[in-house]
């Protein structure tokens, strides 16, 4: 799939991995809607980047918000990549399954969180693939768009305090090759990437010592990772015709510790 002169949508790109990759496609020649519950951070993000760049304000839980992300992506022209990269975690998520004092975890923290995440990445996947495939094959493969999933290395090996976060990325990561298989008739790839600890914004506000403790568990490089490589393993993951139904590690070959 040929990023230059195609469209991307990009959920959670107003700050970290989504506005690295914003930034990224852009720079590549992919004209790019940013879509993001904070719209001033939006718009200052697609003003960064000009002509080409849109911002749309709204939730990836909310059907007719995302629609509306969808459409303003086809007003720019073919929508043929979609970024699912928004998601996170709240503090009433965290928590073991069962307190050391007996107390269960919060059954809304769960659901919260995976509604955010997987529910949240489904619905961007499912209104993103109606509008691909609706469009004309780019490519001699049939290939009408691409999408690539954000889902976690605690998906795999979550730490104690992580069951929803960890359950929350563990199902995008099932949902990776289920969608790719159900896509394919549509020529539509489905990707993912697993990130581990990534040097985003909200971790200059972590103390120093907590980062350096962490990036010390990294084997190499011994760092977080940056947005901008996320973004560049995003763009293979949509440059590369046969790789698809494919979750990506991107952690420097870190593996989680129980805690």
């Amino acid at each position: 799939m040929e990023i230059d002169g195609n469209v991307a949508l990009v959920t959670g790109g107003a700050s970290g991995l989504g506005k690295a990759t914003a930034r990224y496609m852009s720079s590549r020649g992919a004209k790019v809607v940013i879509f993001d519950r904070d719209d001033t951070k939006a718009k200052e993000v697609a003003n960064e980047l000009g002509a080409g760049a849109v911002a749309v304000a709204g939730s990836i839980l909310d059907e007719v918000e995302t629609q509306a992300a969808v459409d303003a992506a086809a007003t720019l022209g073919d929508l043929r990549m979609v970024f699912a990269i928004a998601g996170g975690a709240t503090a009433a998520s965290a928590g073991r399954t069962v307190s050391r004092n007996g107390t269960p975890l919060s059954l809304e923290g769960f659901s919260s969180t995976v509604e955010l995440n997987l529910v949240g990445t489904f619905n961007t996947l499912r209104l993103g693939a109606a509008a691909m495939a609706k469009l004309d094959p780019a490519n001699d493969d049939g290939e009408r768009g691409v999408i690539v999933n954000t889902a976690s290395i605690a998906g795999y090996e979550g730490q104690i305090g992580q069951v929803a976060y960890g359950s929350a990325k563990a199902g995008i990561i099932g949902m990776t090759l289920i969608a790719a298989r159900d896509l394919a008739s549509a020529g539509i790839r489905v990707n993912c990437i697993a990130p581990g600890t990534m040097g985003t914004e909200a971790w200059g506000l972590a103390p120093s010592e907590m980062r350096e403790t962490l990036e010390a568990k990294v084997p190499f490089p011994r760092r977080f990772g940056k947005p901008e490589e996320f973004a560049a393993l995003a763009e293979h993951l949509v440059t590369n015709r046969y790789l698809n139904g494919h979750v990506a590690r991107l952690d420097g070959a870190i593996r989680f510790d129980p805690k």
